[in-house]
């Protein structure tokens, strides 16, 4: 039986100068980033959120298999919607903790014009939820989001640096989408260190991508 602590990785294969070339990378992006978190107010008799592994309460134990999210993220993507059509957007999306057993998640979208700017001819998106996971690796994400809609996702680690989800229930407001399908969804880290994610919806029997983005760390 492997020691699953041993690295295998032989010295000077391709596969070593890869795993090399992603430690530096987060090194370089870590000069950045690793002094920041989102503002707390510090008041409560509570531990302040935190999106950032350096500062503030230890990530729970049971938390480790989602460790790679923690942080906030900027940067672009492109949706193509059966409630807003096709467009581009700006997302920021923030994974935090307070050194209990879930993550809290947070997403802001906005639509941007053909320059790549703010487009306020359509609303902001805006989803929360919390993730949490069992000792099964077994990924439960509840999310609501204002469009008036309610999922919940269900899921698992890809690997150790993405993760997969499918929503097993997707409740609609009276006012909210009717055309909001249910999702599969998949996150996962690139080569480059970003933060990259699919969502596909069930549209006319058949699933179809509905958003994706690829977004750069700038907290934690």
């Amino acid at each position: 039986m492997t020691d699953s602590s041993e690295n295998t990785t032989t010295p000077g294969s391709p596969l070593s100068g890869a795993a090399n070339a992603a430690i530096d990378l987060a090194a370089e992006i870590a000069k950045e980033t690793a002094g920041r978190n989102i503002p707390g107010l510090g008041e409560l008799p509570v531990p302040d959120d935190t999106a950032n592994l350096r500062l503030g309460p230890n990530l729970h134990d049971g938390l480790l298999a989602l460790l790679p999210l923690v942080g906030v993220w900027r940067g672009e993507g492109q949706a193509d919607s059966p409630i807003h059509g096709a467009f581009n957007f700006g997302q920021e999306l923030i994974f935090a903790h307070n050194g209990h057993n879930y993550l809290s998640y947070e997403s802001r979208q906005w639509k941007l014009d053909e320059e790549g700017n703010h487009d306020p001819s359509m609303e902001e998106i805006r989803e929360k939820g919390f993730w949490r996971i069992s000792e099964k690796d077994e990924i439960e994400f509840t999310c609501v989001n204002s469009l008036g809609a309610v999922e919940i996702f269900y899921g698992e680690p890809f690997n150790e640096r993405a993760w997969q989800l499918e929503s097993s229930s997707t409740m609609v407001t009276a006012t909210g989408p009717e055309k909001l399908g249910p999702g599969k969804r998949l996150y996962g880290l690139m080569p480059t260190a970003d933060l990259g994610w699919v969502d596909e919806r069930l549209i006319d029997g058949e699933m179809k991508p509905y958003m994706s983005a690829e977004l750069r760390r700038v907290i934690g």
